[in-house]
């Protein structure tokens, strides 16, 4: 059986565009947490999200991860990567692209909405990122 974790994500941004930051949780069959987390410069609150998922796909790489499931509280960003949204936007269709590539290094990525509150760490690193810029 493959390692197997789990991804929580996020991405924001301080107006939109502006200061963005990307934000990942991973947790492992063994309750192993890694939390990573990357000032991203001036991007808007969606290019964050995929920033965040294309952050938590280098990490499970690192990882040797062969399955990951997302978990985002951005339901675009999910119905998009899920593809039962198109994605309109070319800068959003760039990082969508880059995710797409990094997906195929694994047997089984997924993504799912979660509520915000579920999301709190994740969230957490990405103000801190923000908030250490200023």
């Amino acid at each position: 059986m493959g390692k197997k974790v789990k991804i929580f994500s996020d991405g924001g941004a301080r107006g939109n565009p502006g200061p963005s930051a990307c934000g990942v949780v991973i947790k492992d069959e063994t309750g192993l947490i890694v939390e990573r987390s990357r000032y991203l410069g001036e991007a808007t609150n969606n290019q964050a999200e995929y920033q965040g998922v294309i952050l938590g796909l280098d990490e499970a790489l690192k990882l040797k991860a062969e399955e990951v499931d997302f978990y985002l509280d951005s339901e675009l960003a999910v119905n998009q990567l899920n593809r039962n949204y198109k994605v309109k936007n070319l800068e959003l269709q760039n990082l969508f692209i880059k995710i797409w590539n990094l997906s195929q290094k694994f047997k089984k990525v997924s993504f799912r909405h979660i509520p915000r509150e579920q999301n709190r760490a994740a969230d957490r690193l990405v103000n801190k990122e923000l908030d250490n810029q200023k």
